[in-house]
């Protein structure tokens, strides 16, 4: 194992926390977990004290929270929760606020109330109490983060069934990714609201993968596009997108987001908080990205600092000693 810190002040853009929850919460999510075929012990609780000692050990400068409880009213007391953590340790933490996207009214609420906490962004779940992000009706919650040149965190429902006796958050979530952002293209929401930034999670799950085969057949007689997405317009948006590493610092993962966007929209991300992200995988995690050839060693090492561009107020509190 590398000599720790592994890294420098890297900025990680994908990392949960919860809420505090009672025995009985705890329980019931194993539960929950379990019916989707989940096997072993159950996940350990997310703690501050904690989660800061991993930080510093490893070398995190800061991390993104964001989580997107599927009930409106704990949406808006995690928020407040995750906006109180960012108060105490402002150079550690920032806050991407999550978004209730199956109401645009409540969402757009939820924005307003997000920029009194001062968030440094926000996070949705691809699909959303069964409501998809390309679903028309949440054009008004698009027009409004376009309005203020958002920078939104997009993170598949880990709650999506398995498939086979394993759990969904093995595989399934990266197909739900690759689908939703895809309907989102042909919608023309990437066409419409160019100030949006968008990262998706997990290095964009199956999308890089598949954005070639997309780019050749997607215009193709055959395939409905209602919104005449062309072929240039198509590569061009796939390329827009920030992908970040959560899980997928593999060779295998990077190559296919390197050859959809580039270098300069690889963030770093850890997924801590998850699940399924034990200490022991996001370290080797951090591993495999470093060990990554298909970049320079200058450029693997940006990775971990993109993001700073994206959450300038997180970048200058970054610059402040608590």
């Amino acid at each position: 194992m590398s000599q720790f810190p592994l890294v420098d002040a890297w900025i990680d853009v994908h990392a949960h926390f919860s809420l505090p929850r009672s025995e009985e919460q705890r329980t019931a999510m194993w539960q929950s977990l379990q019916s989707d075929n989940w096997v072993g012990s159950a996940p350990p609780e997310w703690t501050l004290d904690e989660r800061l000692a991993y930080m510093d050990r490893v070398g995190i400068g800061m991390q993104m929270l964001s989580i997107v409880p599927t009930n409106h009213t704990l949406v808006t007391e995690s928020n407040r929760y995750g906006a109180e953590l960012v108060k105490k340790h402002p150079t550690r933490f920032g806050l991407l606020a999550g978004l209730p996207t199956d109401d645009a009214k409540a969402a757009i609420d939820e924005v307003q109330r997000a920029q009194e906490l001062e968030s440094d962004g926000y996070a949705v779940y691809c699909e959303y109490n069964g409501v998809s992000l390309a679903d028309e009706r949440l054009e008004p919650l698009w027009q409004t983060l376009n309005d203020c040149e958002a920078v939104v965190f997009v993170h598949p429902n880990h709650a999506v069934p398995g498939q086979c006796g394993r759990p969904g958050v093995l595989l399934e979530v990266a197909f739900q990714t690759a689908s939703v952002i895809v309907d989102m293209l042909y919608a023309g929401v990437f066409k419409r609201y160019p100030s949006i930034r968008f990262i998706l999670a997990h290095c964009g799950g199956a999308l890089p993968a598949l954005s070639g085969r997309l780019i050749l057949l997607g215009n193709e007689s055959w395939v409905p596009n209602p919104e005449q997405i062309d072929q240039e317009e198509m590569r061009s948006q796939l390329a827009s997108f920030y992908l970040d590493t959560a899980m997928t610092g593999s060779a295998q993962s990077l190559s296919a987001g390197v050859a959809m966007t580039s270098a300069e929209h690889l963030v770093y991300g850890s997924d801590c908080g998850a699940p399924c992200t034990t200490e022991s995988t996001a370290i080797a995690n951090i591993q495999e990205l470093l060990a990554f050839n298909g970049l320079s060693s200058e450029q693997v090492e940006q990775i971990g600092r993109n993001a700073l561009s994206l959450f300038p107020k997180a970048a200058k509190r970054m610059q402040i000693t608590e």
